[in-house]
């Protein structure tokens, strides 16, 4: 294909997409498309490490890393708090996308699935200081597909327990992302495509310090840490 003809496919590729959505969008009601987006992004402002910690007067956003995540939860806390973070992080994303799909099918659905993982990691809420976001799109993908979801899980398994770093894990299964959602869920790779992106932007540190041979490995004793994957 020549690349005039390229561009008018891609052209009217893009207008026809556009007004497939703005027809979506139509027949739910904006109202309700934005009022479900908003109620997403808010759940994935709940914190429950935050909450957790707190009410056994512990901020953990001053101990370990100062991530309000599950890792630093179970390194400052022990695993029990840990576990109940991780479920309720998990929650946070299936919920939202049981809520998006109640009201606007599938693909607000996914859009909800983005909009409580952005939430969790930018919250308004903690001024935008949140998570890193791996277990509440767990969450999401899991109410979304669960196949895909598990074999996502699988693949962080794998890199957990070769490396006994969480970081590992959660950027290989962020790598498999985009690939896996051009199988299971071709429709919506774009968005999809963004959670890996911004997982990647979230592990920065985490990156910097795997190349240099310093991301710490996870213990299951409760201790505190400097640095958090």
């Amino acid at each position: 294909m020549r690349a005039p003809q390229l561009n008018l496919y891609l052209e009217r590729k893009v207008k026809k997409t556009m007004y497939d959505f703005n027809e979506w969008v139509s027949s739910i009601g904006i109202v309700y498309f934005i009022l479900a987006i908003i109620i997403a992004y808010f759940l994935g402002n709940i914190s429950p490490a935050t909450l957790i910690s707190k009410a056994a007067n512990i901020d953990i956003r001053k101990k370990g890393s100062g991530n309000p995540g599950t890792t630093n939860v179970l390194r400052v806390m022990g695993p029990k708090a840990a576990a109940l973070t991780l479920v309720i992080d998990i929650l946070k994303g299936v919920v939202a996308v049981l809520i998006g799909r109640y009201i606007g099918g599938e693909t607000l659905a996914v859009i909800c699935g983005l909009a409580v993982f952005i939430g969790h990691i930018w919250p308004i809420i903690y001024k935008f200081k949140g998570g890193k976001g791996i277990a509440t799109g767990f969450g999401a993908l899991l109410a979304l597909n669960y196949v895909f979801a598990l074999i996502c899980l699988a693949i962080a398994a794998i890199g957990f327990v070769a490396s006994k770093r969480a970081s590992v894990g959660s950027l290989l299964s962020a790598l498999s992302i985009p690939i896996l959602a051009n199988y299971f869920m071709p429709n919506y790779i774009g968005l999809l495509t963004v959670m890996t992106v911004i997982i990647f932007i979230k592990h920065r540190s985490n990156i910097k310090r795997l190349i240099k041979g310093e991301e710490p490995k996870v213990s299951f004793k409760k201790k505190e840490e400097t640095n958090e994957s």
